[in-house]
């Protein structure tokens, strides 16, 4: 990465301004997951112990571009503090005097949170006068929100034409893991595809084909490849404006030497909810009228296991099946598992793949599992993320 990061500033005295992802789950006017806060500790500490004056801000939720109680920061500031164990302090807006008065207040290595960045419909335009006045408190911007990455927002991109800028521990460590899997991964090389839609995923699949040894298909994306293969899916999720595409990706990838895997056993059921009749049937025994809801069947496990047990990288992104129900999770489950036992080195794409290792309870046992979705999905896509991409050069 050719970008400033901490390392290149002094921070004593400064007022920097850290955008982070705490765009946090809320139950309760609490925090009901603090991964994403605590993934961001090591940036903030930083620059505590090098005593500047740390401005935070960040989005929550949808707000839709005005204020919303329900949405404001102030479990977010709660939590941090908690985390940190010292008081964070808490501005009721992003922008205007009452923020330049906290600011003005602040001394060196005190924390300050900002009010939700999206209570501003600026914040999602990228409107330069919103960028401008995000900006105008701080002496230097630091952007380690790699969830936000990949938007071009006010508070990933604007800021930075106003401030000098650089990335934080944490977009570091995010570049660096999916780097070393995507971009030199040490083979044998497994791409595990998920999802349910091909059209979200034709992408990635064309990104890191030519990269990989195995590309090993599951979820709704696999039901579109399987019916390309001449194999009736009865009422699963498919995409038939995708088959001729699908049926393209394959051809191109025996032509390259590349091994595609799909289920050859699902779990099939009678409908998409817990509690229907379902059942494990071959790949050519869907009943009609059923959908396949897991790519979960003993052969198809089997041979995941088999395939992810000798490959030295492997990079996951997307759930095989309905994993949120626990009836139809057996595959995902078996995915997040075959990845915790391996010896290579194991990448989870954020998002639900990231949901399915801890609800597998082994999030602490793959090499990387990161912390943005939408983020990890576009660099697997082989495709510039603005907000690092706005960031200074590092000089030569």
């Amino acid at each position: 990465m050719n970008k400033k990061t901490l390392k290149d500033f002094d921070f004593k005295g400064k007022r920097v301004l850290v955008r982070v992802d705490f765009n946090v789950p809320l139950a309760e006017g609490k925090v009901g997951d603090n991964t994403r806060i605590e993934a961001a500790l090591p940036t903030i500490e930083y620059l505590i112990r090098e005593e500047a004056r740390v401005i935070l801000m960040s989005h929550l939720g949808r707000p839709g571009g005005e204020a919303v109680d329900e949405l404001r920061m102030d479990p977010v500031a709660e939590e941090l503090a908690n985390q940190l164990g010292k008081e964070v302090l808490k501005a009721d807006d992003c922008i205007g005097p009452e923020v330049a008065e906290a600011v003005s207040r602040l001394e060196n290595g005190d924390v300050l949170l900002l009010e939700n960045t999206r209570f501003y419909p600026g914040e999602k335009e990228n409107d330069p006068e919103f960028s401008r006045q995000l900006a105008e408190n701080a002496d230097i911007y630091i952007n380690d929100a790699f969830g936000a990455a990949h938007r071009a927002h006010a508070s990933t991109a604007g800021v930075t034409e106003y401030l000098p800028s650089g990335a934080g521990f944490l977009i570091q460590r995010e570049l660096n893991s999916l780097a070393r899997a995507i971009e030199n991964p040490e083979k044998p090389y497994a791409a595990i595809i998920g999802g349910a839609k091909v059209s979200d995923k034709m992408s990635v699949i064309k990104n890191i084909m030519p990269r990989c040894d195995y590309l090993i298909l599951g979820g709704g994306i696999a039901n579109t490849f399987l019916l390309a293969k001449g194999y009736q899916v009865g009422n699963s999720l498919v995409e038939e404006d995708m088959v001729d595409l699908a049926r393209e990706i394959m051809e191109e990838a025996e032509s390259q030497g590349k091994e595609v895997i799909l289920p050859v056993d699902v779990v099939v059921a009678e409908k998409l909810e817990a509690g229907s009749p379902h059942k494990i049937v071959k790949i050519d025994e869907v009943p009609e009228g059923w959908q396949i809801v897991d790519c979960g069947g003993p052969e198809t496990i089997k041979k995941y296991q088999e395939v992810l047990g000798e490959c030295r990288t492997i990079t996951w992104n997307g759930p095989v099946g309905v994993f949120e129900i626990d009836e139809f999770a057996q595959g995902t489950m078996a995915v997040a598992k075959a990845l915790a036992e391996s010896d290579g080195y194991t990448v989870v794409g954020g998002g639900e793949s990231a949901a399915a290792v801890k609800k597998a309870g082994v999030e602490n046992e793959v090499s990387h599992v990161s912390t943005g979705g939408g983020a990890s999905l576009q660099f697997f896509e082989g495709k510039p993320l603005p907000g690092i991409e706005a960031l200074d050069d590092l000089e030569e």
